[in-house]
């Protein structure tokens, strides 16, 4: 059995996630650690792999920690740089164990991380690309981590292709033309109802590309998460690894 202990367990994601690691038949459930709780209870006597969904102003103290303490991570919180991302491969080359792993998924929704990995293909052959991402109002981050990677993956298929900058003629004080990653425009929505939704817009001259993945509920994220503790448990992925694509065998 994997000992999965939850770090956020009172959060939606997290009780979703405490659900899903109870109904696994390889996994049983070894803590579940609140705001208010001791981070430091999670050892690897008890746990083989830790599960974070906080919030983006503590995650990093959390993973920080629990590598510190020689646990292995699996992180779904959002918000993550390419500074916080260097403290961490840093915590992973002096952590106590040998071996250690952090993994950490911008999105555990199957038909979300298949979209990335379809548009980084069709990037280089169209001229304008455009990532629009819509969630409920209560999520913190925007644009979301998803739409963020997505469109540092379309610009880097687009660069390693020779492409050239996307054409854009806006103009004027009043111009409202979303975040600008690696030369990609990213849109954010916000709007009671919705749950975790994306489209990549590709367009060349007289054709469009649309690929849109939706997630409805909570639920859709819990296979993703089950596979990566699943893949971490079963050992050969020690540093820092992210995006859940690197364990579909793309």
């Amino acid at each position: 059995m994997i000992r999965v202990s939850v770090v956020g367990a009172q959060g939606r994601m997290g009780a979703s996630v405490v659900e899903a690691v109870e109904a696994a038949d390889d996994m049983e459930l070894s803590a579940k650690v609140g705001e208010q709780d001791d981070i430091a209870s999670i050892t690897p006597e008890n746990t083989d792999v830790a599960v974070e969904f906080t919030v983006p102003s503590a995650s990093l103290n959390n993973v920080l920690a629990l590598v510190a303490q020689g646990v292995d991570v699996v992180v779904g919180t959002t918000g993550w740089t390419d500074a916080k991302l260097a403290q961490v491969t840093q915590a992973l080359d002096n952590g106590p164990r040998a071996g250690q792993a952090v993994f950490i998924a911008p999105n555990f929704a199957i038909s979300a991380v298949l979209a990335d990995y379809f548009a980084a293909k069709a990037a280089p052959y169209f001229t304008s690309a455009e990532v629009i991402e819509l969630h409920h109002p209560d999520k913190v981050d925007a644009p979301s981590g998803t739409a963020i990677h997505t469109a540092q993956a379309i610009a880097a298929a687009r660069a390693a292709a020779g492409g050239e900058p996307m054409p854009d003629g806006t103009q004027g004080e009043a111009a409202s033309r979303g975040q600008v990653i690696d030369g990609v425009h990213v849109h954010a929505v916000r709007l009671q109802g919705l749950n975790a939704h994306e489209e990549v817009l590709l367009g060349n001259t007289g054709e469009q590309l649309v690929i849109r993945a939706d997630s409805f509920e909570r639920s859709s994220f819990m296979p993703g998460v089950l596979l990566a503790v699943r893949t971490l448990a079963g050992g050969g992925h020690a540093g820092l690894t992210v995006g859940l694509d690197a364990f579909l065998d793309l």
